[in-house]
């Protein structure tokens, strides 16, 4: 089944919870919280499930969370309505890709996540639930990008969405699965205020680079660096 991509252009509405999905042999953990925003006069709400790390030592997090986010993509965003931007099949931005674009240029280093043990002091989740609980008070413009839920109305899958390992992930070509996609990274951005962005972009260790055109690693692909980031933008869009 084809995985549907774009970006939610949101308010936070819930103080966001910490919850956690046993996978496999590891427990993945993601912020979850009510996302609204207006339609047609009334208020039309979305789950949220962005990931914060995990409890396995290898598989853990790289993130990148920054309170000066500056990019040309922002003009788009902040052009676009409120609701759900589909870019399913979207090889540009406001689409994203962490190798084939330059998004993620002046952001900083990736820095490792803490390891997970379900409490609420580990980072990334410590500061990224201050950032939406401030997102929350000041009815802040939120950019939730990832992948709907296939059983309602939600947003998940907010990391790199390239490079996964197994078959599992492994893109074939055709809608048997495609977890493994090129230009269907995740991310959170949120309009602090009128002068400051900040930006939340992860990727999980385990997800290697560089990857070919359906999203899969190629030969001799390695554990992201900051030197992978936007290297790949001089190659040819898949068509």
């Amino acid at each position: 089944m084809a995985l549907t991509y774009g970006f939610l252009r949101c308010r936070v509405a819930s103080t966001p919870q910490l919850k956690g999905s046993r996978h496999g042999q590891e427990t993945q953990y993601h912020l979850h919280a009510t996302l609204a925003y207006d339609s047609g006069g009334g208020e039309t709400q979305w789950d949220c499930a962005i990931n914060v790390g995990t409890d396995d030592a290898d598989d853990l997090l790289q993130y990148r969370l920054i309170y000066d986010f500056h990019h040309p993509v922002m003009a788009q965003l902040l052009a676009a309505p409120p609701g759900f931007s589909d870019l399913t099949g979207t090889a540009d931005l406001p689409a994203l890709d962490f190798l084939r674009t330059d998004v993620l240029s002046e952001t900083g280093s990736w820095r490792p996540s803490d390891v997970m043990d379900g409490s609420e002091s580990p980072e990334p989740l410590a500061s990224l639930k201050r950032l939406l609980v401030a997102a929350q008070q000041s009815a802040a413009a939120v950019f939730v990008f990832g992948r709907k839920y296939t059983d309602g109305d939600g947003i998940h899958d907010v990391h790199m969405n390239q490079g996964s390992q197994g078959s599992g992930f492994f893109n074939f070509g055709d809608d048997r699965n495609d977890h493994n996609d090129v230009w269907q990274d995740g991310a959170v951005i949120v309009q602090v205020d009128g002068q400051r962005v900040a930006g939340y972009f992860t990727a999980f260790t385990q997800q290697i680079v560089p990857t070919d055109g359906l999203g899969n690693p190629q030969p001799n692909a390695h554990e992201i660096t900051d030197a992978d980031v936007g290297s790949m933008t001089l190659q040819a869009s898949p068509t």
